[in-house]
């Protein structure tokens, strides 16, 4: 009886979360699957038509366009991305006063990124931004960065990684100081110079932490959407069209909402598949303390 009533009370502290998990992420995510094999524009009545809209999507060289988009923005976020933050949190982790330094840092990381896109918007300015600015002064002329399609998926992954580089850290840092002190004394007794360290050391006691932050990033990175939107709208020449702001622009532009789940399925299949392929190849880096 008192067993049952222990179950009873955790079940009712757990039900708003499985409400709020059923209602905003459960049915939603069921209603564009349904949603992706209909022709509805979001007023009228909804339409069957199958197969057609994922056909439609594999046709279109932009939606093909917003998928390699995506993934060079992918590419040039989450290795120098990873690397700086776990650069950051081994420094703060050897100094003092680190939790001052852990706000400074983590400040972005609370702050909208709406708000950071319009300050980075003028920072980018190719004509008085400050960033150029700065370089005039040793002699280097910057190109216009989000005007420029060679530059301007670069000026927004710049931006990401300077707003997701505090998160990321804190994570490494939580990470660090988990590592037994015993681990270093023992290498130093053996004569080990800090790099080897970090080989030995910290990076493989850390790597289920960068497994995790590896696998965040990559979920994050393909529903980039708030940087390209306010900052370039998608330009130019789409250069900074991702896939989300295609399916933004599918279902809320022109009003296509079997586009646009059918869109949504895609990413999440690929989401997914990118999640597997990582779960599956952590085995051969990851390791766990026993």
């Amino acid at each position: 009886m008192k067993d049952r009533k222990r179950t009873m009370w955790g079940y009712l502290f757990i039900t708003p979360q499985l409400i709020g998990l059923l209602c905003f992420s459960l049915i939603p995510v069921i209603y564009a699957i349904v949603l992706s094999f209909m022709e509805w524009n979001g007023f009228g009545d909804k339409h069957f038509v199958g197969f057609a809209n994922y056909i439609t999507q594999f046709k279109d060289h932009v939606f093909w366009k917003s998928i390699i988009n995506t993934l060079y923005y992918m590419i040039l976020t989450i290795p120098v991305g990873i690397a700086l933050s776990l650069i950051l949190a081994i420094a703060l982790n050897r100094i003092r006063g680190k939790n001052i330094y852990r706000v400074f840092y983590f400040m972005p990381v609370v702050t909208s990124m709406v708000s950071i896109a319009v300050i980075w918007m003028w920072l980018l300015n190719g004509k008085f931004g400050i960033l150029n600015q700065l370089l005039s002064v040793v002699g280097i002329t910057g190109p216009d960065w989000l005007t420029d399609t060679q530059w301007v998926m670069v000026s927004i992954a710049m931006l990401s990684i300077w707003a997701s580089v505090g998160y990321n850290m804190v994570i490494f840092l939580a990470g660090l100081q988990g590592i037994p002190n015993s681990y270093y004394e023992a290498a130093e007794i053996d004569g080990a110079r800090p790099f080897q360290k970090f080989r030995y050391i910290t990076f493989p006691m850390v790597s289920p932490t960068t497994f995790f932050i590896t696998i965040m990033s990559i979920i994050g990175s393909f529903q980039v959407f708030d940087q390209a939107y306010v900052m370039t709208n998608g330009g130019p020449a789409k250069a900074s069209y991702t896939i989300v702001y295609h399916i933004f622009h599918q279902g809320f532009e022109k009003f296509d909402m079997g586009l646009a789940s059918s869109a949504s399925v895609i990413l999440f299949v690929i989401i997914l598949a990118f999640t597997l392929i990582q779960f599956k190849l952590q085995k051969r880096w990851v390791h766990y303390e026993d």
